[in-house]
């Protein structure tokens, strides 16, 4: 999986050359692939793979909160904020497995935010131009955003072309039209960045650079699943919360 961190930022992440570079693709790749495989076993080892992920998000949301500089009782709030938010994201993660085989969770759940990653980065490469909110996180440009909603938009009108069944994949969502799917895109964009700024807020009101240190030239877990995690938050409150109430 790839986060939309570093899809609208449009400064190189360090200065450490191709070395930097490499040690960034190695990381990359092995998360990737350990998650593709998880993604393909399925079942309970989907389910271990995003608890172990969950669990490391929270471990690194809880260390930035600690430098919030609060109350214990605020620090309480805060990792209770956390736990609903990210528990939510992982429920809905392992729910879209058990419901849909790998390809139709990676062609309809995963594609358009990756596609947001890719279509923002070089857009906002290319382009460069006025940033969304400077004081949150300097580097993220307008322009990297409207690429990314072109590219989740692109992405949303190939997934009209595989079979997933009446009304698309989050009820409330048109996926059965041309403007429908261009809608998602652009919907999918917005929460993944939001999720990102989000993300830098806690950050910037902690004063670190990063969530973490366990993916090199990545930094933490949280860094990389943050646009992720929102998007699948959404999922959980559109599609799985009425889903159950359904059933009660």
């Amino acid at each position: 999986m790839v986060d939309v961190d570093s899809q609208i930022d449009t400064t190189p992440p360090s200065s450490g050359g191709m070395g930097d570079l490499l040690v960034r693709f190695v990381s990359a790749v092995a998360f990737a692939g350990a998650a593709m495989i998880a993604l393909w076993l399925g079942g309970w080892f989907w389910v271990g793979f995003v608890v172990l992920l969950a669990g490391l998000v929270l471990w690194e949301w809880n260390a930035i909160i600690s430098k919030f500089g609060i109350s214990a009782g605020g620090e309480i709030a805060w990792q209770f904020i956390g736990a609903l938010y990210v528990g939510a994201a992982a429920l809905a993660m392992v729910q879209v497995r058990f419901n849909y085989d790998m390809i139709t969770v990676m062609v309809v759940f995963i594609a358009p935010i990756v596609a947001v990653d890719v279509g923002a980065y070089f857009s906002g490469r290319l382009i460069g131009g006025p940033r969304i909110l400077p004081s949150v996180s300097p580097s993220k440009t307008w322009a990297g955003l409207l690429g990314g909603a072109l590219a989740a938009s692109l992405a949303c009108i190939g997934a009209e072309f595989y079979d997933i069944g009446p009304g698309g994949y989050i009820p409330g969502f048109d996926l059965t039209s041309l403007g429908g799917a261009i809608t998602t895109g652009c919907l999918i964009a917005v929460i993944a960045q939001s999720g990102d700024f989000f993300e830098s807020w806690m950050k910037r009101r902690a004063g670190v650079k990063d969530s973490g240190s366990i993916m090199p030239g990545h930094g933490g877990i949280f860094d990389r699943l943050d646009g992720f995690i929102a998007v699948f938050f959404i999922l959980f409150l559109m599609a799985v919360v009425p889903a159950y109430l359904q059933q009660v």
